[in-house]
């Protein structure tokens, strides 16, 4: 098993990676299918539904939006958002695409766009079916995708196969490292006497030059910090109707100004902890640039515990971020093949949990932290998420995901100083705490998994 430190952190924007980038891709993907079809010059509309989690919170995560998107030609990562506002604009006035290489389609989102809230499609909790139609409304194609989280896409047909998305490369002889445990892992690190991002950089070399890595880490840490920043600067009113104001930028001011004095109480650190979260979830909430992490849901943790390994631990090294994100990537990577990082698929512990597993490895790896210590940092910080449930309120990414990535990040500090107080020795190993969180998704109540029916979303205050 092998999935790059490049498709573990992908830059999109928010609020969703599996609701918002993955519907947005999966439209630009159909794009494509239809240019090599020959269907193409028959197409005259395109109609989308929406199925389970997607319809149920997709107004609140702005799947409607992200589908247009993908259908205008936009992919997430290269979105420009000024230009595509004004294709939004065009759109609502012309009620047609015009998609480079095809004909002329008629779409109307108010009226293309169907929210199917009846029971999900068999292959995931996130499904979407795009379907091309004739001039007297024929079907001439049509493509069911699945949105598993973290912006990752597949197929109806490649799902029923139990194919990864096309980015996963499959062929184990490829890598010189490929392990799909956290057993096979240890047991590779002990044999090589490497760490574990030193066995994750040697396999994303096989298909890429050492710079082409450098430049490709350095690109997604300054993607997050860049958010980091952002988040720490804006104030106002987040958008979606729940009136939630944003919280980073005073937090941080009053942090600035107790910095140094006696008011200052010694668990300050875990507000610098929740505030670079709560800036990075802020700017996701409200649309902007983020990187998944594994999920744009769960996009504050890792940036947070960065910063607090830069910004507040002793000896830090900025050159030492590439080694706590090849880390951070591959405790995802065996965390989303062998469970899942979808909170539609698993809750939030599918996505805070394995985003504060992943933070917490890497903090222990550049603290110094053996491979053995490392996969018990992960072990600790997901074992105490397990059972989390995705809950959000109106289908926002606010309420309480804002919040809930600042304290997933505390969860990953605490977790990486445990570990290494030990020897790497513990009870319980971490392939077996993410069996455990399979197993907790699949027994999930529905009610409980990014759809807004259960929970905190359905406990509101009266006034």
């Amino acid at each position: 098993m092998f999935l790059s430190v490049f498709d573990v952190f992908k830059p999109g924007i928010g609020p969703s990676s599996s609701h918002t980038m993955g519907p947005m891709t999966a439209a630009a993907d159909f794009l494509d299918l239809l240019r090599g079809s020959d269907a193409a010059a028959g197409a005259a509309a395109i109609r989308v539904t929406l199925h389970g989690s997607l319809a149920f919170t997709g107004k609140g995560h702005a799947t409607d939006r992200a589908v247009v998107l993908g259908l205008l030609g936009y992919r997430p990562a290269d979105i420009e958002m000024e230009a595509a506002e004004r294709a939004l604009a065009d759109l609502e006035a012309r009620r047609t695409l015009v998609p480079d290489g095809l004909p002329e389609i008629a779409f109307d989102p108010a009226d293309a766009i169907t929210f199917d809230f009846g029971p999900p499609l068999p292959g995931h909790a996130n499904g979407l079916t795009i379907t091309a139609l004739d001039s007297g409304d024929a079907p001439v194609l049509s493509e069911t995708y699945y949105s598993i989280g973290g912006g990752f896409v597949v197929t109806a047909a490649q799902r029923a196969a139990c194919a990864p998305p096309p980015t996963e490369a499959t062929d184990p002889r490829l890598w010189p490292y490929p392990f799909e445990t956290s057993a096979a892992m240890l047991r590779m690190a002990r044999e090589s006497g490497l760490s574990i991002a030193a066995m994750k950089r040697a396999n994303e070399a096989v298909g890429r030059s050492d710079a082409e890595i450098d430049a490709g880490l350095a690109g997604i840490w300054g993607t997050m910090n860049g958010c980091v920043e952002r988040g720490l600067a804006r104030d106002g009113e987040l958008p979606g109707g729940l009136r939630v104001r944003r919280r980073a930028r005073r937090i941080r001011e009053q942090l600035e100004r107790e910095h140094g004095s006696n008011a200052a109480q010694p668990h300050v650190i875990t507000d610098w902890l929740s505030v670079y979260a709560m800036a990075v979830n802020e700017e996701n909430a409200a649309g902007g640039k983020v990187v998944t992490a594994p999920t744009n849901g769960a996009a504050g943790v890792i940036p947070a515990v960065a910063r607090y390994y830069l910004d507040h631990c002793i000896g830090a090294d900025a050159a030492r971020i590439p080694e706590f994100l090849l880390t951070a990537a591959a405790i995802g990577g065996l965390i989303k093949h062998n469970a899942s990082i979808s909170g539609a698929e698993a809750g939030c512990q599918g996505e805070v949990g394995s985003a504060s597993a992943m933070a917490a490895a890497g903090l222990c790896a550049v603290l110094g932290g053996t491979p053995a210590q490392v996969e018990n940092a992960a072990e600790i910080a997901l074992e105490h998420h397990l059972g989390m449930t995705c809950d959000p309120v109106a289908g926002l990414v606010q309420v309480p995901c804002i919040e809930r990535n600042g304290i997933g990040a505390t969860k990953a500090v605490a977790a990486a100083s445990l570990a290494l107080r030990g020897d790497g020795t513990h009870f319980m190993p971490l392939d077996n705490c993410i069996a455990a969180m399979r197993q907790t998704g699949e027994e999930m109540s529905t009610k409980f998994k990014e759809t807004s029916q259960g929970g905190l979303a359905v406990n509101l205050p009266e006034c």
